[in-house]
């Protein structure tokens, strides 16, 4: 891909967008048809889910700037909220004459949990299912040859037992069985759920006990992706606010949200908000991935940031982002929904673990939007400037009076649907 730096592009209109977009990129003459045929055909969303009526599009914008491991990437995000967008891609902006963001990212690894109630002996059963594990291992492949074939499949358990003093417990003791398997470019939900319960048997066989849940977890702790970034002051500088004040502000923030739970939410909530519309684009589960997130916040006992914020030695802000990403690039949603398979092209990723490193560094750079802009003007500035133009259409404005009625709400400062409806009123007279 050429740069993803695209001065001036929001001015642009759709049909220079995409021509801009187009001139980018290899091999992508097909954008046009992707775009301008239905995204998702009633007749294959009947196929998709139960009960099918229709389908409920959301706006698809890209995210600019990103400089990524020194690679350009342009950004699919799929969401109804303004400024997310634009947002990410500012900072974007910043961390790219700052050297991009760098990322890693530890493995493919998921894990398929087994449940086991009532053992005669927990401890002779989790001994005996450590003893048989090359066994399990082996009959969790043998029911999921083709991932083997690519590389992939079970490759460890581990066993715990849950509730054993059942005198401070109001629940029962149990045994659990993690298998961790590589699903390789697949986020692999059917795959792990397949292997699981196809040894419940054995695993009853083996610990003497009564199997009942055979299930994947969501919280992908062995699937992590990390983004980072580091800043110098001076590129942080605003008007009215020096880089060294917007920078100790944005420590600040984090802070706050790393000790209070209550800040914490509203915190993450603001990282998934650039999270989730990339996850959503490539056709991925957005809820495993905000549910795995959110766990992950929480693994010290207590909810807190998920970004961490410093100042290093030489005065910079460095960031970092690290989540459990449960995402794919192969299977799913992903083979049938034609809007996520010309997503993945437009990113032009090689794997998940590409496309994961991918998402983090997007919700990096969401969040320091938000610390930047809380630090500084406040978070209603920027943000209701681009809400205007949801006002205005809510009020009845249309073609050019759109933009017109917006920008008149925020010269005036009241953008509110009230107002709007005055103006358009005023305009159609």
């Amino acid at each position: 891909m050429a740069s993803s730096r695209i001065p001036n592009f929001y001015k642009k209109t759709v049909e220079e967008r995409r021509e801009l977009i187009k001139s980018r990129l290899d091999a992508f003459d097909e954008l046009d048809k992707a775009f301008d045929e239905a995204p998702l055909p009633v007749e294959t969303a009947d196929k998709m889910v139960e009960n099918a009526i229709g389908t409920y599009p959301l706006p698809l914008g890209v995210g600019l700037n990103f400089l990524i491991n020194g690679k350009d990437y342009i950004i699919p995000m799929a969401i109804e909220e303004p400024s997310v967008i634009a947002s990410a891609s500012y900072i974007a902006k910043i961390v790219r004459n700052a050297g991009g963001f760098q990322t890693v990212s530890s493995g493919r690894t998921m894990i398929g949990q087994i449940q086991v109630v009532g053992c005669e002996d927990f401890d002779a059963a989790k001994a005996a299912v450590l003893k048989q594990k090359e066994v399990l291992i082996g009959a969790a492949n043998a029911a999921y040859p083709s991932i083997v074939a690519r590389g992939g499949g079970a490759e460890d358990l581990d066993v715990r037992v849950l509730n054993e003093d059942t005198s401070a417990s109001k629940y029962s003791t149990m045994l659990i069985i993690h298998l961790y398997i590589d699903t390789r470019d697949a986020m692999g939900a059917n795959m792990i759920n397949t292997m699981v319960e196809s040894i419940a048997p054995l695993v009853e066989e083996i610990t003497k006990g009564k199997v009942y849940l055979r299930i994947l977890s969501n919280f992908a702790d062995r699937c992590l992706a990390k983004a980072t970034c580091k800043i110098p002051p001076e590129l942080l500088e605003s008007e009215g606010f020096s880089g060294e004040e917007v920078r100790d502000g944005v420590i600040h923030a984090f802070e706050f949200a790393d000790s209070d739970p209550y800040r914490a939410v509203t915190h993450n909530k603001g990282i998934m908000n650039g999270i989730d519309p990339v996850v959503i684009a490539t056709g991925n589960d957005w809820r495993a991935v905000e549910a795995g997130a959110h766990a992950y916040a929480a693994r010290s006992g207590s909810y807190r940031s998920m970004t961490g914020w410093s100042v290093d030695a030489k005065g910079n802000l460095v960031g970092e982002l690290e989540l459990p990403m449960s995402v794919g690039t192969v299977g799913g949603s992903i083979r049938v929904h034609p809007t996520s398979k010309m997503a993945l092209r437009l990113l032009g990723v090689d794997s998940a673990e590409e496309l994961a490193q991918i998402i983090v560094t997007v919700g990096l750079a969401q969040n320091l939007g938000a610390l930047k802009a809380l630090a500084t003007d406040g978070i209603q500035k920027g943000h209701m400037a681009l809400h205007s133009r949801s006002v205005a259409i809510a009020a009845g404005a249309t073609g050019e009076m759109i933009d017109m009625v917006a920008q008149k709400l925020v010269e005036e400062k009241e953008i509110r649907i009230g107002k709007a409806k005055e103006l358009v009123a005023m305009y159609t007279r």
